[in-house]
């Protein structure tokens, strides 16, 4: 969604024709920020909470396997801040830039609700693990009889 809203505005969505929106896009910036942060798992954010239970569960079975996890991870948290990096801060280098405006109405509703459950959902977990449990518990218990385990 953050990619749509400056590929609306430009039509293109190579990282190289952007640069600098910070100056230019100040909210569509914090907002495209927590979205990334979230991606990167950040604590507080939805994507911290997927992370760490993941990596928990690979490292239950398989020490490798979330090694080599946290690996995947680490690279796309490089690769998630460096396009920030690239796409918000800056100079303007691009004159087509210079026009670019920052987010309306319309967009700003349309984040509210995803900023509010990606926080919500970071801070308190239990809104899905509580309506989740009981189907769960019963693949687990399906496994376990499955595998012997």
């Amino acid at each position: 969604l953050c990619v749509g809203v400056v590929y609306d505005r430009m039509h293109t969505r190579e990282i190289a024709f952007y640069g600098g929106l910070v100056n230019r896009m100040p909210v569509y910036a914090a907002i495209f920020l927590l979205f990334t942060m979230g991606n990167v798992g950040l604590p507080g954010t939805s994507g911290f909470v997927g992370e760490i239970l993941t990596m928990a569960g690979a490292y239950e079975v398989s020490t490798w396997t979330a090694i080599v996890a946290a690996t995947g991870v680490i690279l796309s948290a490089v690769y998630a801040l460096t396009l920030y990096r690239r796409v918000i801060f800056g100079e303007i280098t691009n004159p087509a830039l210079a026009g670019i405006k920052d987010l309306d109405w319309r967009e700003v509703a349309i984040f509210v609700p995803l900023i509010v459950g990606t926080l919500y959902l970071g801070i308190y977990p239990a809104a899905v693990f509580d309506y989740t449990q009981a189907s769960v518990d019963n693949l687990v218990a399906v496994y376990r009889a499955a595998t012997g385990g």
